[in-house]
């Protein structure tokens, strides 16, 4: 994944979206046409890959291979409609470019990539997958700890859901998100408000998601609580909710954070046995995914264990997330 080649491509993909419409020349069966005809379900089977590599990284090459013909396509004249599908192929595909690269924590190609989704999505009128660009450009500052800077950018998802679709997951999906904001920001009362709106999610009717861009369906909602009430500061809450998560059937990625943040609830509560143990089974999946994601969980362990450095097996527990950081 070269930094040089994601930037060149997202500046030209970028000044392409936001060229005015050639209404005077008719369109050309060309690139556009076939990627009109092909584009919705390759960029499905793309996500569909992605859900089910173990390496994330693994999948970019075809990722960058279809949004270079996404590109090409945007040169050509074509209809307004054409225009549009392709502008939503575009939004669609740059979040899942910026998944590959959060997965990498290379936040800042991630943002980039969120960014110009978002733009697309705008274009093709697309409210559903412009909240969802947004809301995960807000994951970027999320993990960053900005949380300040989070929360606008969720508001302003959670407006553009709005006007979607009320039959999908969407605006759910935002308020599960805002909810682990809240809990950054240490509002424990927003948290709760935040997190019942997302389990409303349940009370759709039939597949509220696409298992592509969109893929919000409350079975997360466990882990996620867990994680708002360890950054609350209530461990009793957050080891029923992380516990109840590990019970279900995760994905090795979603697995490794849960057991992350285990971990991370063992070292608040001084107990060095349970922080070893869920420690050495997230960096034994770290090691079968090459996760930066779960990595990043990691990386916050150790600031929990620097109180108990003068316990040596946790200097030793605080070296062995150190080593992966230095691998990595």
């Amino acid at each position: 994944m070269k930094r040089r080649d994601v930037l060149s491509l997202l500046a030209v993909t970028g000044a392409l979206i936001s060229l005015p419409e050639i209404v005077n020349s008719p369109p050309r069966n060309g690139v556009s046409a076939t990627l009109s005809e092909s584009g919705p379900e390759l960029n499905k089977a793309l996500w569909k890959t992605f859900s089910l590599s173990d390496s994330k990284q693994a999948v970019y090459p075809l990722i960058r291979h279809q949004l270079g013909l996404l590109a090409k396509g945007l040169e050509e004249s074509q209809s307004n409609a054409s225009r549009q599908l392709l502008c939503s192929l575009v939004g669609d595909l740059y979040q899942l470019a910026g998944e590959v690269f959060f997965d990498a924590n290379r936040y800042s190609d991630a943002a980039q990539c969120y960014a110009l989704a978002a733009h697309a999505c705008r274009e093709a009128g697309a409210f559903d997958m412009w909240a969802c660009a947004l809301t995960r450009h807000a994951f970027v500052e999320l993990y960053e700890r900005r949380f300040t800077v989070a929360a606008p950018i969720l508001s302003a998802a959670a407006q553009v859901a709005e006007r979607g679709d009320s039959q999908l997951s969407t605006r759910y999906w935002v308020a599960a998100v805002q909810a682990e904001v809240y809990a950054g920001l240490g509002d424990f009362d927003a948290v709760g408000r935040a997190l019942d709106t997302a389990e409303e999610v349940h009370n759709l009717p039939g597949k509220p998601h696409n298992g592509g861009w969109l893929r919000f369906d409350g079975s997360r909602l466990a882990e996620e609580r867990g994680t708002c009430y360890l950054a609350l500061g209530r461990p009793d809450l957050a080891e029923q909710a992380l516990t109840a998560a590990l019970a279900q059937q995760l994905s090795l990625r979603r697995r490794g954070a849960v057991l992350a943040e285990l971990a991370a609830l063992g070292a608040e509560r001084r107990d060095l046995d349970q922080a070893d143990h869920y420690i050495r089974a997230a960096l034994d999946l770290v090691g079968q995914t090459g996760s930066g994601y779960v990595g990043k969980k990691l990386e916050a362990v150790k600031a929990r264990l620097v109180p108990l450095m003068p316990d040596r097996r946790a200097l030793a527990l605080h070296q062995k997330i150190s080593a992966l950081d230095s691998a990595a």
